[in-house]
């Protein structure tokens, strides 16, 4: 198998984890979603898995997208309406920015003051977010690449309050050695004779993930050097944030692709996965089709409702009603 199977293969086993998973647990699941803390961007998980709080519908019931976490962390709330350059611990113009797009979801609404537009958060800012699970998928565990490290950050920092390994391959016991004690491990596949997406598919717990501790203090890894690893003490407040904002946008982007290839072999599946009838296999449309493929046959796109099947098959809500209306009779604390 050449890098670019090994890729392609890669994200199908992503997508068939992720259609599973919708099948059989009332999460909420988010594709590669940044996870680092102290250094951003080091850290993309393959899959967050929100479990919904005690409040997880009232924040369902605000917006479908993902609420900006600045506008969250801001001074802004639903009494009197504020100016966002004085609510927001960043410049003006990003605060306004930030405003801007925080009212374009439903979370902020807006009204004029003379020349100044100020703005109100529409709801208290649920506690919706139950557990999350942070998952990293590899297939082929003769292949690792970085999986060990990347598990050591995740065990280390506690970001998540589990995590787990998955895998296609046979799990021996020199792999489990090689993974932090606290990672817990499926096996996961789909049945070859299934390759339209049916629900053939088989999970089988290897271990049990320990549980991480958010609310204490994570050590993040930052650079390897030669005798050391250079790291960074993460707060519990730090991570409080930082797991907000990887909800919330585990909750805006969900995992299907939001555009499929205009090509006639492009038949996704009844989950919503970008199948190919010409390689009779769940295809990545970012790097495998376009003019480079030999058997592409341009057509039009298919139409595949993302919103709609996340709809019925989660506890997320295409369509909230919003909650602005309910912030009539508020004036009177201006």
């Amino acid at each position: 198998m050449n890098a670019d199977e090994h890729a392609g293969s890669e994200y199908a086993f992503e997508l068939a984890l992720c259609a599973h998973l919708e099948r059989t647990r009332d999460w909420v699941l988010g594709r590669q979603i940044g996870a680092s803390v102290a250094d951003p961007g080091a850290r993309i998980v393959d899959v967050c898995a929100v479990v919904p709080g005690p409040e997880f519908d009232r924040r369902a019931a605000i917006t479908s997208e993902t609420i900006p976490p600045r506008a969250v962390e801001s001074d802004v709330g639903p009494g009197r309406a504020v100016d966002p350059a004085s609510a927001f611990d960043c410049s003006p113009d990003h605060a306004r920015s930030v405003a801007d797009r925080a009212v374009d979801v439903g979370y902020f609404e807006a009204e004029h003051r003379g020349s100044r537009r100020h703005v109100r958060a529409t709801a208290r800012y649920p506690d919706w977010i139950g557990r999350l699970v942070g998952i990293e998928n590899k297939p082929d565990l003769g292949r690792p690449g970085d999986l060990e490290r990347q598990l050591r950050r995740d065990a280390s920092l506690g970001l998540f309050d589990t995590v787990v390994l998955a895998t296609e391959s046979y799990v021996t016991g020199a792999h489990l050695n090689r993974i932090p004690d606290a990672v817990g491990v499926w096996r996961f596949g789909e049945a070859s004779e299934t390759p339209r997406g049916g629900d053939a598919a088989d999970l089988t717990v290897i271990r049990d993930p320990t549980p991480l501790d958010p609310a204490a203090p994570g050590i993040e890894p930052l650079a390897d050097r030669p005798l050391r690893t250079d790291v960074a003490v993460v707060s519990p407040d730090a991570k409080a944030r930082k797991r907000r904002a990887v909800a919330e946008r585990a909750y805006g982007k969900g995992w299907r692709p939001r555009e499929f290839p205009g090509c006639a072999s492009m038949c996704p599946t009844d989950d919503g996965r970008p199948y190919c009838a010409a390689f009779e296999r769940v295809v990545d449309p970012a790097s495998d089709c376009g003019e480079s493929c030999p058997a592409v046959d341009p057509a039009d796109p298919p139409t595949v409702d993302r919103e709609a099947l996340r709809d019925a098959r989660t506890p997320w809500v295409a369509e909230p009603a919003g909650v602005a209306r309910r912030q009539a009779g508020l004036d009177r604390f201006r």
